[in-house]
């Protein structure tokens, strides 16, 4: 255990893991106001007064939330579910180290929870010293990999300088730091580009490799435990592809990997960087997992920039008032949708071409995290747990699927993110309006119409409105405010999960699927070595899928 976390700590935080969602006596008040949530389409629903008041900011974003259906005093209840639950008292307790990954008398990861720790390093105070210290060394071990391959000190065998980046990984070592990249290419360094494997589907890697000099590229290669199926499936592949071309894959492969795993070992890298077991994959984007990768793209001053976002952001996500404590905000909001007004999914709409891959980096973040169905007791849940999360960037999303989410039987809330000025700030004046303001309109109008909606005696033309939304807006999307942006749903995850008593930080819900697999690949293993081979004596179930599927003869 580390020095971060000591016998307080742990003794605090063990308050709250007998607490019952359900017995809270916030809930009973919020069930009370729900059965007639505010309306929002009355003649007074939105006022200009409710929009002002209705505004909460940090680290350079404003959440807008007046078009949620709630008033003053739902959020003195959802402030009362906050405190009961000690949600904020949690989220300091994991910053400090407390062992929240765990289940109560149950077999599970014991592991602290120090995803923060990684960009708490802005103060001569970190909360978590020795994990901090850990992110310091790796960064440092960053910057200089980084100069050596600026100064042409680490080269190719021709002495030519590496172009072309690939990162190989998957889940947690590809949705996050990917999502990253493409939010952050307008950023990119003059010669440096990034590709990306994740899916063991061999067309994925086929595709990647087609289009590059292998003798200009690296391979990043991300598997904390050294042994990822997927993972070292792909690696193999590049690593041939590498030899078929006549190049040392040594000179070229980097690992981000555990310490000690099989994967640390000089003899097959390049460089080797840190991961370790108290940062969660989903939550790994601001550690080596999507460090090494953005240095090379963007620049370690630009790292560190991403970092300091997200270190503000982690800071005010400490603050006890919903009110200036955008995170804590965002969570009430949805557990008041999800848990009281029965809502199950919800939408992630970002107004910016850069956060293509946001919404599926939040889908893990947020569904395996919160898709649990057992306390941290292990007892069976009584409550709902996460929602649905899914999403794509407007504008081009309100050409798909807007009409279900304005018209539709299902209400979805959503959650939309825009930014008042443009990455690359290249626009024109057409038809007296810039492209951005076209797009800050459209996300402006979008929200408006599913909060208030219209009257028309003509059914098919008639908005029932009263679909709850906010919109997070920042200046522009920098380094600094992706990593606020980051961290800002990561805190929200987490505050969820601890206000719903549950473990946001294992995925038992992925283990049970790769035994199945590793069973039936077993078959595979046995009818390529052994032509008369039957398996159904060994696994008649697994046998009878391979045959329905027609893998095998029947």
């Amino acid at each position: 255990m580390r020095q971060a976390t000591n016998a307080a700590v742990g003794e605090d935080c063990a308050v709250y893991f007998s607490r019952d969602f359900s017995r809270l006596p916030a809930v009973a008040l919020l069930k009370g106001l729900a059965a007639k949530p505010y309306d929002l389409t009355g003649p007074a629903g939105l006022s200009p007064e409710r929009i002002s008041a209705y505004r909460c900011g940090a680290a350079g974003f404003d959440l807008l939330y007046a078009c949620q259906r709630l008033d003053d005093s739902v959020l003195a209840g959802l402030q009362q579910l906050a405190d009961e639950s000690g949600a904020v008292a949690q989220f300091g307790m994991m910053k400090k180290g407390a062992v929240l990954n765990r289940i109560v008398g149950f077999a599970s990861e014991e592991r602290q929870v120090l995803h923060t720790a990684c960009r708490d390093l802005f103060s001569d105070s970190p909360q978590a010293g020795e994990a901090a210290a850990e992110a310091r060394t790796e960064l440092a071990k960053l910057r200089e990999f980084l100069g050596e391959l600026d100064s042409g000190k680490i080269a190719n065998s021709k002495g030519e300088v590496f172009t072309d980046l690939v990162h190989v990984g998957i889940g947690g070592s590809d949705l996050g730091p990917r999502a990253l990249y493409l939010a952050l290419a307008a950023f990119r360094q003059k010669g440096r580009r990034v590709h990306f494997i994740s899916n063991v589907d061999p067309d994925d890697a086929a595709a990647v490799l087609a289009g590059l000099d292998l003798s200009r590229t690296l391979v990043n290669v991300v598997s904390k435990s050294g042994s990822t199926l997927e993972t070292l499936t792909n690696e193999e592949l590049v690593r041939a592809a590498f030899a078929k071309a006549g190049l040392k894959p040594k000179d070229h492969f980097l690992a981000v990997t555990g310490k000690h795993s099989p994967m640390d070992n000089p003899e097959r890298y390049l460089r080797s960087f840190y991961m370790f077991d108290y940062i969660g994959g989903r939550y790994s984007a601001t550690s080596m997992v999507g460090a090494v990768m953005l240095g090379f793209a963007l620049g370690y001053d630009q790292v560190l920039e991403i970092l300091r976002g997200a270190n503000e952001m982690d800071q005010a996500a400490e603050e006890p008032d919903l009110k200036k404590n955008p995170a804590l905000l965002l969570a009430l909001l949805g557990i008041w949708n999800h848990n009281f007004l029965g809502h199950q999914t919800v939408a992630i709409l970002p107004y910016s071409q850069a956060l293509v891959r946001f919404a599926a980096h939040l889908q893990q973040c947020d569904m395996e995290s919160n898709g649990k169905s057992v306390t941290r007791q292990g007892k069976d849940l009584a409550w709902q747990s996460g929602p649905i999360i899914w999403g794509e960037p407007g504008t081009n999303g309100q050409h798909a699927f807007y009409q279900l989410i304005h018209q539709g039987t299902v209400i979805v809330p959503a959650e939309f993110i825009g930014f008042r000025h443009s990455q690359y700030q290249s626009d024109l004046l057409i038809k007296e309006s810039t492209s951005q303001e076209k797009l800050l309109a459209n996300l402006l109008a979008q929200s408006l119409a599913l909060a208030t909606g219209q009257v028309n005696d003509n059914p098919n033309k008639r908005f029932a409105g009263n679909r709850p939304n906010v919109i997070l807006l920042g200046e522009r999307l920098t380094p600094y405010s992706m990593g606020a942006l980051l961290a800002l749903y990561e805190a929200k995850v987490v505050l969820q999960g601890f206000i719903w008593n549950i473990n946001s930080f294992d995925q038992e819900g992925v283990q049970l699927g790769k035994k199945l697999a590793d069973r039936l690949l077993g078959h595979f293993a046995g009818r390529r070595n052994d032509p008369q081979y039957s398996g159904a004596d060994r696994d008649e179930l697994g046998w009878a899928m391979l045959q329905a599927a027609g893998l095998v003869d029947k």
